[in-house]
């Protein structure tokens, strides 16, 4: 059964969710704090699809929840809810390793619409590995392997979130090609996302971390201004 662990301490908010998850055919974990969320994460093996992340918690916030998740699974799917004054929060959020954030207020049609997209991320990534998928795609020094979703700089390995690697098949599908945010937001995230478009290049920011030699000077990932963005090898 799809699983899901859902951290918020705010009880009714957290019943919301939880309630709307289980209709939509989700077994559902709850904690109330980001100590719990840990927890029963552990004692489950980490045996979970995805993640809902409450960012303002007292005690471990969520964003230190999704630090320490992420860093123990670099494949499940972790999204993140937000205040709408907490600008800067969803953007270490993505930072961290988050897949997307949700802002509250929200509906249960957009609930579920999220976590059913990132979940089926998971699942065709979780696919592929039991099938013993091996089919590798390669640009210049870089391999990516699309069985273990891992992307190799010059035989270094570098992991990728489910996002990230979504991304990098886009452009190593399309070298050189100058690749819309739109396009970019449309290909990984889906044409119903309602999300904000600014996802895009902080996951762009983030894969710049880990793939180029100097970030802050792209050579790999760059921007192509009033577009969007375009690999090269």
């Amino acid at each position: 059964m799809k699983k899901i662990l859902v951290c918020e301490d705010e009880a009714a908010i957290r019943d919301f969710v939880v309630i709307n998850l289980r209709r939509a055919g989700y077994e559902v974990v709850e904690a109330d704090c980001g100590e719990m969320a840990l927890q029963k994460y552990d004692e489950q093996g980490g045996d979970f699809d995805v993640a809902i992340l409450d960012i303002m918690m007292p005690g471990i916030d969520g964003l230190q929840v999704c630090k320490e998740l992420r860093n123990k699974n670099s494949g499940i799917g972790i999204i993140m809810l937000s205040a709408r004054t907490q600008e800067m929060d969803k953007v270490t959020g993505l930072m961290l390793g988050a897949d997307d954030y949700i802002t509250k207020p929200f509906s249960p049609s957009e609930l579920t619409a999220r976590v059913d997209a990132l979940y089926r991320r998971v699942s065709l990534a979780e696919q592929r590995v039991e099938n013993n998928f091996k089919e590798e795609l390669k640009s210049g020094i870089f391999t990516l392997n699309l069985r273990n979703r891992a992307l190799m700089k010059n035989g270094k390995m570098i992991e990728l979130t489910q996002v990230e690697f979504q991304i990098m098949e886009y452009f190593f599908s399309n070298p050189g090609v100058a690749l819309d945010r739109t396009d970019i937001l449309n290909h990984v995230w889906g044409e119903a996302y309602v999300g904000e478009e600014k996802i895009v290049d902080v996951n762009i920011r983030r894969l710049r971390m880990k793939v180029e030699d100097e970030p802050s000077n792209p050579k790999y990932i760059v921007t192509v201004w009033g577009l969007g963005y375009k690999w090269d090898t």
